[in-house]
């Protein structure tokens, strides 16, 4: 295709290019999308490519400070080093969202040393996989896998040397996101989810959250898959739901696994109980069926991967700049000390046999990734599939073995966490690196970028989860009367929180899981309780990720985070190792997958929208609507341009904004009075409790993206 390629920059050209300021910058930028992903990651179980906005906001970053303080213009390829740097932490949030809130679900806490591990072993184990990889797919590939979101980046920092104002455009949206949320969820002017149940239609009802940065995901992903998801919350709440409390509307018994009766269930605790499950096992089946479409590409990459390592040449003497990788000499010993690293990291609790089998999958996985973001892009890339059957096949050799303890569950969750995040990296990096390519950018120093980039959004990352999850813990003493053995407990502590000024007593600390002991199951659900020195229950801990209430007990509204795909995990978890698991439903949500699938409809997408709430896809559909109407106007030529107008660049703008304001709101939440001094709702009066005010400040801000979106194009 490609006869003859040259870079943007020759080889022979000498160029700034790795210097202390693009690795700061795109350490700090790595730090703030990987943030806004995580927050984006645990709301709908998906995240959006940042190099893109990051490379924008490089080139804007770079000129004011030239033009504030008479500094030197940034190169091309400075800019292009950080978004090298920066790309690392929205490749990790999502690894670590899909995976280690499962913890939570498991019955352990978040332990900030567990997540860190992981992050930080996933990330680097991404890029040295990728590093020997790199002369086979993105240099003796090139003009065959096209790697769209590189590309386009390539495009965007070669266009933007000759300025414009996208960087402008992302700003606008960054702020508009920002400020939305702020009023939105901190000073509570309009309310965020509208809602509205149809008393002629038992169980079914109609909800939207209306977020700035749910709208722009929905914008980026398009009307097609946009339709396809809502289609799925559609199914969720005006068929199965609806079914299950029409057909179970007369039952006297509770129906498993639920343990309250049906017709005694609100619309929220017959999903959680029963459509959960569904939306799992399509998930799941969604996941796995993509990855065996791919099965030809899997087996042609990791040979195309094991031919370049083994049969790897070293050109020393011969190497020009844009030729020279991190020698293959660092990346045998990096995996050596990464196999050691997981064997002893005493906060993963696994053994040799399982770093080494962490090692294999990573490189299978990291080489399947790699090639497939080449082919399809980073947005497309079944890296959830690749994890389930990384999970499933770690259950069952557990299993086989008679691995089945508590702790092993925290080592199988381990090893899927570390693969999950090595393959969405390594599908970062090969982006990054075609970008390089491209541009005529130097592979050793963006290798260096890209290990920098990754350690440090993987030592930030887990802050951030563990924020967002203790801002929204609710401690309730709504809790049975029940008496436990403290000689047992060891561990105390206090609560966290907005309840925290009312009590700053230690309470032990009392697990129930599904493997306790039957008398406990029947008074107690699985869950985290804190118990007072005479062994009376005191507080139910509900957690911010996957918890079952939403309000305090004081009737104060809390954001809950449904981490659709570490519920999932767990599932898998729970299911092979204890064998306890409703299988009715999740086989009725593989057979969901497989009708989608033979109708030519891609489950996946579906499947998260029955797995989600339909308040969470509607405003994705709204952002899907808004894509195809600016497209009616104005049709992009290329895959690139598609990929790069100012829709695109706002949308990542609000996504940012509005999950950085999310976080911001979650760290009020745990200062002491400071969420209620932000509170404003009485000057609203009735518009700060009306759906549809709600709904039209939010159709605004779709206006907004509607008009930015069909305006001509300027980098």
């Amino acid at each position: 295709m490609i006869k003859e390629f040259k870079p943007f920059v020759a080889a022979s050209e000498k160029m700034k290019e790795f210097s202390v300021g693009p690795i700061i910058m795109g350490v700090l930028l790595g730090i703030l999308f990987g943030a806004s992903s995580l927050y984006l990651a645990l709301k709908v179980g998906m995240t959006v490519s940042a190099s893109i906005p990051v490379a924008v906001l490089s080139i804007t970053l770079f000129k004011g400070l030239s033009k504030m303080f008479g500094l030197r213009k940034a190169t091309i390829l400075e800019n292009n080093m950080v978004q090298t740097t920066g790309s690392a932490g929205e490749s990790i949030a999502f690894g670590v969202a899909v995976t280690m809130p499962a913890l939570l679900i498991l019955g352990y806490d978040l332990d900030l040393n567990r997540i860190m591990t992981v992050s930080i072993l996933g990330g680097l184990i991404g890029v040295l996989m990728m590093i020997p990889l790199r002369q086979a797919l993105i240099v003796k590939e090139h003009g065959k896998l096209i790697y769209p979101e590189g590309t386009a980046c390539a495009e965007v920092l070669i266009v933007g040397e000759k300025g414009g104002s996208s960087g402008k455009i992302v700003f606008g949206g960054f702020f508009l996101g920002l400020f939305y949320k702020f009023f939105n969820v901190g000073m509570r002017l309009w309310k965020d989810v509208p809602e509205k149940a149809f008393s002629f239609f038992k169980g079914s009802a109609i909800s939207a959250e209306v977020s700035p940065e749910l709208l722009g995901v929905g914008y980026i992903i398009g009307m097609r898959t946009a339709a396809i998801m809502v289609a799925g919350g559609v199914l969720s709440s005006f068929v199965l739901i609806p079914m299950i409390a029409l057909f179970g509307g007369n039952l006297v018994e509770p129906l498993f696994p639920a343990k309250m009766l049906i017709k005694d269930m609100s619309i929220h605790d017959i999903w959680r109980n029963y459509v959960l499950y569904i939306g799992a096992g399509a998930v799941a089946a969604g996941g796995i069926i993509s990855l065996f479409q791919s099965l030809p590409t899997i087996i042609h990459g990791a040979k195309s991967g094991l031919a370049s390592v083994f049969g790897g040449k070293s050109e020393k003497a011969t190497k020009s700049r844009t030729e020279d990788d991190l020698p293959f000499s660092f990346v045998v010993i990096g995996t050596l000390v990464m196999v050691v690293a997981l064997w002893f990291a005493p906060a993963l609790h696994i053994n040799l046999l399982s770093a080494v089998m962490i090692m294999l999958f990573g490189f299978l996985f990291v080489t399947v990734s790699s090639r497939l973001t080449g082919e399809i892009g980073s947005s497309s890339n079944p890296i959830s599939g690749m994890t389930v059957a990384t999970l499933l096949l770690t259950c069952l050799v557990f299993l086989a073995v008679g691995w089945i303890g508590p702790e092993y569950r925290v080592g199988a969750l381990s090893i899927a966490a570390v693969v999950c995040i090595a393959a969405s990296n390594g599908g970062t990096t090969s982006q990054d690196l075609k970008t390089g390519y491209i541009l005529g950018a130097t592979p050793r120093y963006q290798q260096i970028g890209l290990l920098i980039g990754a350690l440090s959004s993987a030592i930030v990352i887990g802050f951030s989860l563990k924020l967002l999850n203790d801002a929204s813990t609710i401690y309730s003493k709504k809790v049975p009367a029940y008496t436990v053995d403290v000689t047992s407990l060891s561990v105390k502590q206090k609560i966290q929180g907005p309840e925290a000024k009312a009590d700053d007593k230690e309470y032990y600390v009392y697990q129930v899981t599904e493997q306790s002991a039957a008398d406990v199951l029947t008074v107690l659900s699985p869950g985290k309780y804190l118990v007072d020195d005479n062994g009376t229950i005191a507080y139910l801990v509900d957690p911010g990720i996957n918890g079952t209430l939403n309000k305090r007990d004081d009737g104060t509204n809390v954001t809950k985070y449904e981490a659709p795909k570490a519920r999932l995990m767990s599932l898998i978890i729970d299911g092979i190792l204890t064998q306890k698991l409703p299988w009715g439903l999740v086989l009725l949500g593989v057979a969901l997958a497989l009708v989608l699938e033979l109708c030519g409809i891609s489950a996946l997408p579906f499947a998260v929208g029955v797995y989600l709430p339909i308040s969470a896809s509607t405003p994705i559909f709204v952002g899907g609507v808004v894509r195809w109407l600016v497209e009616r106007k104005h049709k992009p030529a290329t895959e690139a341009e598609s990929e790069t107008g100012p829709g695109i660049l706002f949308s990542s703008g609000l996504i940012a904004g509005g999950a950085i304001a999310g976080i911001l709101l979650a760290l009020t939440q745990i200062m002491d009075g400071f969420s209620d001094k932000l509170d404003f709702s009485g000057m609203m009066g009735a518009l700060g409790e009306s759906d549809l005010f709600g709904l039209a400040v939010f159709l605004l801000a779709a206006a907004v993206l509607y008009f930015v979106g069909k305006t001509k194009p300027s980098l």
